[in-house]
């Protein structure tokens, strides 16, 4: 039994939260440190002929201004800035050279003794550009969209099953460009340490990938390179890969020898990344009884000129239902904008979305209650891989969504349920997310008074890393939770992949069981020692760690007290590390499911949309911590009810720039648009994905959503609209 894994824990690091102990990148204090501000490009494609920094360098605190053609040495091949999760392609290299790839494009930095001062200064500067013409505008360049990838195999011939099929749905989706908009700034710290050694408090999801980037860029010995992120206010994807923000501040300290901060606006952080604008193109045909004949699903996508990005829009059909004919193919167009970036559950927020909407539409069309629909569709194998899933309890989550919502009192016709002057609509969607897990590793230092410490370079964004690294050592080493201090979030402690995907939880938790296996093996061999131990012919596998002693698991009786065994090894503390990785063979498909249900209020006159219920049932393994995990799978809500009625980044096609970049004009939810929120986990015990059966939550909540949302909109409404953010214009 354990004390705290699965428990509903506290946040381990919420008291220096909302105490303001905790210290983000932008505000570590360093004596004497400069202020650097970026000056961005007001052009979308060219290159700068002349940058006049007369005017900037004259005032008054102003340090130096750095251009492509005055700046410290940076690296000169593709490869040196291919940081750990770039796409193919050249990545951007900040104020590398003349050359202008996107509007808002960093062309100097400006370095002052004060931010305000450095701010003005870049006011002064004058930049000549050439310009050439430019295209951002998806629909306008999709005839040249190119195949990028096919993220499943096909099956059968799908275009002509299709053609052939009883009952046949085809249209296509939309889902615009989005933008993270974290509450934190991106910003970097970097203090000059002298030696040429730099310590760098940085906005990241990932420190050694920082490390690891800024070394190969400056080309620094990687010792010479520390990255530190122990609070992050938040990211969602926008920090997985390192911010120019990282480069320049760098490249101001070495061309210094000085500590620097460089602290981006708001607006200059929509040039980071975002969610990719696509469009969703679903064909299905099906049998008159409900069941799938053929598949097509194709995403078309933006990118940059210089790099790929793309993610696994369409292959999660074949991952849900049944259906003997398939086919998906993910297309890209390359637009002169910033490259996208993964914004929480890259992917399959904005693939589901096409394919949800368009299963409620094929049940209109069958006469079909849109969950029996999926139920005659269901799968107990991954259509795309061929094999059975480590566990899939997806029809608990529709039977358990249903009956909270109160799915039964749903009357089928669109505009057949009303509230006074509103329309009362309900609609479901099904969710998914791949359950993985990656190499990690982790150090455990546990002292004869008892107390653990334990290390990881991972990065907690907000989910909830910080407490379930303690819940995990506390139970496997047998401690207090109050006695377990926890590291992360440094570049010198063991190996961790990027914070993302939804992996976090099971690969720390791997690494951490197999760190503590270590340490128990090693008590158990100096337990032997001791004279007439009660351990003396017990096995490792045969032993635990409770209440700070070392006992046989069948017998509690045969035990020794952990500080005993320390003290007859001469021991004061004792350290042990380790790494752990997916135990995956390819023979299980590993997801986490859900079923999301939508309750929506619409005003007949006016259009508004109320969201008024959400039930997210939700499975996904064994639930650590239901405290944090609800938080994540409730934070996935609010971020579907953002992509269904509010989230929308605009471009003026004609300048090739993104004209919303602020919080006043890019819409997000508001306390008064999130109204009941209901999480239900459903039990799924899963004895093959991992030991302790873990499946990541952070992204499975926003999968679904706005799918739900939308059909419940045509409920109410009776009008399909199938571009988001489905707004009042769209429906008066």
């Amino acid at each position: 039994m354990h004390a705290y894994i699965g428990q509903p824990t506290s946040r381990y690091d919420g008291r220096a939260k909302v105490t303001g102990a905790a210290k983000y990148a932008g505000e570590f204090n360093t004596q004497g440190h400069a202020h650097g501000f970026i000056f961005t490009s007001r052009i979308a494609k060219g290159r700068v002929k002349r940058i006049d920094t007369t005017a900037a360098l004259r005032v008054p605190g102003v340090l130096d201004v750095l251009t492509h053609e005055h700046r410290p040495h940076m690296a000169a091949s593709d490869k040196a800035y291919q940081d750990d999760v770039a796409p193919g392609g050249s990545p951007y290299r900040p104020l590398y050279d003349d050359k202008i790839l996107f509007n808002d494009q960093p062309v100097a930095l400006v370095i002052a003794e004060e931010w305000e001062i450095a701010r003005h200064a870049a006011t002064l500067l004058h930049v000549e550009y050439e310009e050439e013409r430019h295209a951002t505008d998806l629909h306008a360049q999709r005839d040249e969209a190119y195949e990028y990838q096919k993220p499943a195999k096909p099956r059968g011939n799908a275009e002509k099953a299709f053609a052939a099929a009883e009952v046949r749905h085809e249209a296509e989706y939309f889902v615009p460009v989005e933008h993270h908009n974290p509450m934190e700034l991106f910003a970097s710290t970097v203090i000059w340490e002298g030696d040429g050694k730099i310590t760098v408090y940085d906005k990241t999801q990932g420190v050694q990938n920082v490390q690891r980037y800024l070394s190969a860029v400056f080309r620094m010995k990687p010792d010479d390179v520390r990255v530190v992120s122990p609070y992050v206010g938040g990211a969602f994807g926008s920090g997985l890969r390192p911010g120019h923000q990282a480069a320049l501040a760098v490249l101001a300290a070495r061309a210094l020898s000085r500590s620097v901060r460089v602290v981006m606006t708001r607006q200059q952080m929509f040039t980071l990344g975002y969610r990719p604008g696509t469009i969703e193109r679903l064909q299905l045909g099906a049998k008159s009884g409900g069941t799938l004949d053929s598949v097509i699903h194709e995403a078309i996508a933006m990118t940059s000129r210089h790099e790929d990005f793309g993610r696994n829009d369409t292959g999660w059909a074949g991952a849900l239902y049944k259906s003997p004919n398939a086919r998906y193919v993910h297309h890209l167009v390359k637009l002169d904008l910033p490259t996208p970036a993964d914004m929480r559950a890259p992917g399959g927020a904005t693939g589901v979305y096409g394919l949800e909407c368009a299963m409620d539409e094929l049940a209109v069309k069958l006469g079909l209650d849109p969950i029996e629909l999926r139920l005659r569709c269901y799968s107990d194998r991954d259509q795309n891989e061929g094999v059975p899933y480590t566990s899939k309890k997806l029809r608990e989550c529709y039977a358990q969504g249903a009956e909270a919502l109160g799915w039964s009192k749903r009357t089928p016709e669109p505009r057949s349920m009303r509230d006074g002057h509103e329309l009362v609509g309900y609609g479901m969607a099904t969710g998914i997310w791949e359950a993985m897990q990656m190499k990690t590793a982790a150090r455990i230092v546990l002292t004869a008074n008892g107390h653990a410490e334990v290390s990881c370079a991972t990065s907690d964004i907000g989910t909830g890393t910080y407490t379930i690294m303690a819940q995990l050592a506390a139970d496997m080493l047998g401690v207090p939770i109050d006695n377990v201090a926890v590291k992360l979030g440094d570049s010198t402690l063991p190996h961790s992949p990027v914070e993302g995907g939804s992996w976090m939880a099971a690969s720390v938790a791997g690494a951490i069981g197999a760190a503590a296996e270590k340490v128990r093996k090693e008590l158990l061999r100096l337990a032997k020692k001791m004279k007439d131990s009660p351990l003396a012919d017990a096995q490792p596998a045969d032993v635990t760690l409770s209440d700070g002693k070392l006992m046989l698991t069948d017998d509690a009786s045969r035990a020794v007290a952990v500080a005993d065994v320390m003290r007859h090894g001469n021991l004061d503390r004792l350290e042990q590390e380790a790494e752990a990785g997916s135990n995956d063979d390819g023979k299980q498909a590993r997801y986490a499911h859900s079923a999301v249900f939508a309750e929506v209020r619409v005003d007949e006159e006016l259009g508004i949309v109320r969201v008024t219920r959400i039930v997210n049932a939700v499975a996904a393994g064994r639930i650590l911590n239901p405290k944090t995990a609800r938080s994540q799978i409730m934070g996935g809500v609010v971020f579907g009810i953002g992509m269904a009625l509010h989230e929308q980044t605009h471009i003026d096609d004609r300048f090739g720039r993104f004209m919303n970049p602020n919080l006043a004009e890019y819409h997000v939810p508001a306390n008064a648009d999130v109204h009941d929120i209901e999480v239900i986990f459903v039990d799924e015990p899963d004895e093959i994905i991992n030991p302790l059966g873990i499946k990541g939550v952070g992204e499975i909540g926003v999968v679904g959503t706005a799918a739900a949302i939308a059909n419940a909109i045509y409920h109410a409404t009776g009008k399909r609209v199938r571009d988001l953010p489905i707004t009042p214009d769209k429906l008066i």
